[in-house]
């Protein structure tokens, strides 16, 4: 499987750190190159897809929740498989979809207002409120509670991880 990081409108340096943060093994991941595609569009995104894998796994980040969900309802349509989609801060953006969905938020208003707008299942919000790009590139940092069946508190990064080891067995 592999994981396809659809970052935001910002420097690399920051989706790195996230990558670190994440200890996600370099061979499984593909990053979305944000500085040279608009990661808002779905057709761009999708060209980025690699030919010669049947999974993937979708890790996307503001602007980029907006192309990564159309391109991994595209890579389904062509055939292929999406392990999960996971939307962190992808605030307003409609998450439908063949697959589990996940959402991660800076904060409580956020998570709320777009839980209406998804059929997601477990979610994640930050607790105390963390400014916008914190969750993305320091998400060991950041505590908050997950909503499930049952809500507990724990990291936004240990919350992701128990996702990534879910989805890619």
């Amino acid at each position: 499987m592999t994981i396809v990081i659809c970052p935001g409108m910002h420097s690399i340096e920051l989706t790195e750190r996230l990558v670190v943060a994440l200890a996600l093994p370099l061979e499984t991941v593909l990053i979305i190159p944000g500085d040279l595609v608009p990661v808002y569009s779905p057709q761009h995104v999708f060209k980025c897809l690699p030919a010669d894998v049947s999974s993937l796994l979708f890790l996307s980040f503001s602007a980029g929740v907006v192309g990564a969900i159309g391109a991994a309802r595209f890579w389904q349509r062509q055939g292929g498989i999406v392990s999960a989609f996971i939307a962190i801060d992808g605030w307003g953006v409609p998450l439908w979809g063949n697959f589990p969905i996940h959402r991660l938020s800076h904060d409580y208003f956020t998570y709320w207002s777009s839980a209406i707008l998804e059929q997601g299942s477990e979610s994640f919000y930050a607790d105390p409120p963390v400014d916008h790009l914190t969750l993305w590139h320091s998400p060991q940092t950041v505590r908050g509670t997950v909503i499930s069946e049952t809500s507990n508190v724990t990291t936004a990064a240990d919350f992701l991880n128990r996702l990534i080891d879910r989805y890619a067995n």
